[in-house]
């Protein structure tokens, strides 16, 4: 049982909630490092600034949020525009830093400081909805049965993110490898540049004194 509490706990920490403003027609954008066949899951609402109440209203009727996701490789995963309310997903290709923009297509927003519109978003990676799941179970078995399926999806997940986390681990140890030994090469090339210096330095003033006489 402390196992499985253990799980479902670090489960969680796969979901990212949050809010921002944004004024009309501003592209707000975010970056999620996610590991190679991943299934990412966006949670979205709009709501609308109300001059009146001072306040925003709970929804923004009539207003639509247009959805870009790219890579770094510019590789576009999704475009697409949605209503005020809804979900997302897609799925990564490769591992890396992954581009999510949103942006209203509003053109008439009256704000506050220019920023009329609250975006909650919520992100959730290697997830699938369990709530829609389970609401369609018929009996307790499938309820069970649906929760035992998506626990196992939840420790792929965890172990994909392990393999990723290594994986970016062991690069970045190649890449501190080859820079020290780039440093010492150049240290031992300064070396030897001064040293040269210095020694024709010498056979030159050597020369020179004795030319001169003075040795």
């Amino acid at each position: 049982m402390q196992t499985l509490t253990l799980l479902l706990s670090v489960c969680v920490s796969f979901s990212t909630a949050f809010y921002f403003h944004v004024g009309e027609q501003e592209e707000k954008c975010i970056i999620e490092d996610i590991p190679s066949d991943t299934l990412i899951t966006g949670i979205f609402k709009l709501q609308q600034w109300d001059m009146g109440r001072h306040d925003f209203l709970e929804s923004a009727p009539g207003l639509g949020l247009f959805v870009t996701v790219t890579t770094y490789n510019d590789e576009v995963l999704l475009s697409k525009l949605y209503g005020p309310q809804g979900t997302f997903y897609f799925t990564s290709h490769s591992p890396g830093e992954h581009i999510i923009c949103l942006e209203s297509n509003s053109t008439r927003l009256v704000s506050l400081g220019g920023r009329g519109l609250r975006i909650h978003l919520d992100i959730r990676i290697g997830e699938h909805d369990l709530d829609a799941a389970i609401a369609q179970a018929k009996d307790k078995v499938n309820e069970v049965s649906f929760k035992l399926e998506h626990l196992i999806e939840q420790i792929e997940q965890i172990v994909k993110e392990q393999n990723y986390q290594r994986d970016r681990e062991e690069n970045f140890r190649m890449t501190s490898e080859d820079t020290n030994n780039n440093v010492l090469l150049w240290a031992f090339a300064q070396t030897l540049i001064f040293i040269s210096v210095g020694i024709f330095q010498m056979k030159y003033l050597k020369a020179f004194f004795i030319a001169k006489k003075l040795v």
